[in-house]
């Protein structure tokens, strides 16, 4: 703007005037607090400014508008039929303003500018270069890393029981103070460490293993792409069943089943009767038990991290009894004469009795083991 000024200087015989020409100091100025802003398709973002204009304006209105064109009035995006209802202008008296862009698309991919009217017409102007809003789909997978190794580019699909991991959320460019917000299996995680953009898994266990994703905070809807952690460990919660359930019946077949729970997968079984080892596999059959395959059993497991037993289970082989019998007719005294035979086993707390032999009706042999 412009000011005249004259000044009279008189000299005699005469007197004269000349106009001097002084410029106002006062300049227009827009600054941004970023020119730069990746935000995350869906989210909120707010782009904020200040400005200043010469001294003598007065500042009629404000608004913001995209790619601006030397020589054509921009739209104001509060009107812009593809930014409605998406669209909030913020102010205060402190020449503060702020623009609030909800539902973010990729197509709001361009250069925001601040735009501002004055009561003279040609003193109007707007904020360039204004602030680049770039869009991102989604956010990267997680990064993994080993205790030793603490940043590599491909995430490791495993880690051993016992050591430390470090899972670190990425995003395709840098986001304005970020809170990332970390799940397992689509549950929000609450008891991990959390620290800016990384979860911590000290002395990793078999717990876990599972699918891990990240989000960031205003944005939960958008998750990354998830990555499966697998954890190595020794076997655990090995077990035994017995196989018919219920009362062992001495000839009968029982077969001893081992399972257990281990990464990789247990693949070597050893049984054992006490102390001694009776077999391998994860099944161990007795085609005709006895009396003599009573006793404590137990399974051990083993996989390349460890191995581990299970408690001991107990058999008791109930005794069968039979009984056979014949009839046969004496001739010289008429008479008829039962002949019997019976077979028994049984089992005391100390010691064990044998089958018993031929025997008749008025004779019993028993022997004691």
């Amino acid at each position: 703007m412009i000011y005249y000024y004259y000044y009279f200087f008189l000299s005699p015989p005469f007197f004269s005037f000349f106009p001097v020409l002084f410029f106002i100091a006062s300049e227009w100025s827009v600054k941004y607090n970023q020119q730069e802003i990746c935000a995350l398709k869906g989210s909120t973002v707010f782009m904020n400014a200040t400005f200043t204009h010469p001294e003598g304006l007065t500042v009629t209105e404000t608004f913001w508008v995209i790619h601006p064109v030397e020589g054509v009035e921009p739209t104001d995006l509060s009107i812009d039929p593809d930014y409605s209802g998406r669209v909030k202008f913020l102010t205060d008296d402190q020449k503060h303003f702020s623009l609030k862009l909800s539902d973010v698309m990729k197509k709001d991919e361009h250069q925001f500018c601040f735009r501002i009217i004055t009561n003279v017409e040609k003193e109007r102007w707007w904020g360039k270069p204004g602030v680049h809003l770039r869009v991102t789909g989604e956010l990267i997978s997680p990064l993994s890393s080993y205790k030793t190794q603490l940043w590599i580019q491909k995430a490791p699909e495993e880690v051993t029981e016992g050591e430390t991991a470090d899972l670190t959320c990425k995003t395709t460019c840098s986001l304005t103070d970020p809170t990332f917000i970390w799940y397992k299996n689509g549950r929000p995680l609450t008891t991990k460490t959390i620290k800016n953009n990384q979860l911590h898994l000290q002395k990793v266990s078999s717990e876990d293993a599972g699918s891990y994703s990240c989000a960031v905070g205003g944005s939960q809807h958008l998750h990354s792409t998830a990555h499966r952690l697998r954890v190595r460990y020794p076997p655990k919660r090995v077990s035994v069943s017995i196989s018919p359930s219920g009362e062992i019946v001495e000839g009968s077949s029982v077969t001893l089943t081992c399972s257990s729970d281990g990464n990789p997968p247990v693949k070597i079984y050893t049984w054992f009767k006490g102390s001694t080892s009776v077999g391998e596999g994860k099944t161990y059959s007795i085609p005709s038990i006895s009396s003599e395959d009573s006793g404590e059993y137990t399974c051990q497991s083993r996989n390349d991290h460890g191995e581990r037993r299970s408690t001991a289970v107990y058999l008791t082989v109930t005794c069968k009894l039979m009984l056979r019998y014949s009839v046969k007719f004496n001739r010289n005294s008429n008479t008829k004469i039962l002949f019997f035979q019976f077979f028994i086993c049984c089992r005391s707390s100390k010691d064990h009795l044998s089958v018993l032999q031929n025997g008749l009706t008025d004779k019993m042999i028993l022997s004691l083991n």
